[in-house]
């Protein structure tokens, strides 16, 4: 019996994924009496060995006049490590499930789970990943260097599907913008195609600034943006904004303002070499890595423009003042709302030496 298994961080993704191939691997023709679909949302423990039971039973009756038949047991919860998942009864039903799995049902029967996590360290997780045909789809780390270039293939696949094109400034201000979450990008891809209308397929950076909302990774790329243009008025009010929603003063520092400075450095000690290809092997060397360690092009390209506005003495200045900063969040009784408030004026005073 085939198994398949599409789970990970990026719900979004997962739901979409898992649907595609559910119409894939359903027989052709079939209707909803030859497949069982079963919501997977379980409220409590109990719930949850129920809609193994169901899943068990489904996968124990042959379809109608004994046609290929798919389970799919959509979008489940218990499977991961929270306390629903750690329930005795829900760990008890999932291991029923996982006897039948691994039991010799009959080829016309196919199984489908979908869920938002899967425990790895259970027998559930170490089966699945050995035994079947399992797709994680996990979110992309916002905070790793790269992340805006894995977002920018996303954006592009979905655009391609909805025949438009987005890109150069307008693909880098829709990742900006929408940020990493698949739901929302797929979301705004749709706002766009809607208002283009058929006739218009080219997406303009007028048309991303019209439409795209701001996500909240987007708001954290405004603060980016307003500290390169040296606008503290704006950035001071975009951090409040976010410290009002409970943002952490010391998360907002190393998602904003620390990358951004040190990009802002970085750009401008490139820029002195007239690329980043040309500067010496020592330079490179200290630029920030992506995950296959090279070099983060993108972010250095977006920092480039805004890096003229600085001297290079007053980036490195700039350093030390977030070095300051970040120390005095963690260990200091100071508010942190004054703390970047205070930061971000240093930063942007035009007055500073050069």
């Amino acid at each position: 019996m085939p198994v398949y298994v599409v789970t990970g961080t990026d719900e979004g993704r997962v739901s979409e994924e898992a649907a595609t191939l559910f119409e894939e691997l359903k027989a052709p023709g079939s209707d909803d009496f030859s497949n069982e679909i079963i919501e997977g949302i379980a409220d409590n423990s109990e719930d949850a060995f129920q809609k193994c039971s169901q899943a068990i039973e489904a996968l124990q009756t042959l379809g109608l006049f004994a046609a290929d038949k798919v389970v799919w047991l959509k979008g489940a919860n218990f499977f991961g490590s929270d306390r629903t998942s750690d329930a005795e009864r829900a760990v008890t039903g999932v291991e029923n499930l996982l006897e039948v799995l691994q039991d010799d049902l009959p080829d016309e029967v196919t199984f489908l789970l979908s869920a938002t996590g899967i425990n790895g360290v259970r027998r559930f997780g170490k089966w699945a990943k050995k035994s079947t045909d399992y797709r994680p789809f996990d979110k992309i780390d916002v905070s790793k260097e790269g992340w805006e270039e894995q977002v920018a293939r996303i954006v592009t696949r979905v655009a391609r599907e909805k025949r438009l094109t987005i890109q150069g400034e307008s693909l880098q201000l829709f990742v900006q913008r929408a940020g990493a979450e698949t739901r929302q990008i797929s979301n705004e891809i749709d706002k766009l195609d809607l208002y283009l209308g058929p006739d218009r397929r080219e997406v303009t950076v007028e048309d991303v600034t019209l439409m795209v909302s701001v996500s909240h990774k987007g708001v954290i790329w405004e603060i980016s943006r307003a500290v390169e243009k040296r606008n503290a008025k704006r950035a001071i009010e975009l951090i409040d904004s976010l410290i009002a929603k409970n943002e952490n003063a010391v998360g907002l520092i190393k998602a904003s303002i620390i990358p951004t400075v040190r990009n802002l450095f970085f750009a401008k000690l490139a820029g002195a070499y007239g690329s980043i290809n040309r500067a010496p092997a020592g330079i490179q060397a200290v630029l920030p890595k992506k995950k296959d360690g090279t070099v983060n092009t993108w972010g250095l390209k977006m920092a480039s423009a805004g890096a003229k506005n600085f001297s290079l003495p007053q980036l490195q200045k700039a350093m030390g003042d977030c070095l300051e900063a970040d120390k005095a969040l963690v260990t200091s009784g100071q508010d942190p709302r004054m703390v970047l408030h205070k930061l971000v004026i240093k930063l942007c005073d035009g007055k500073r030496a050069a």
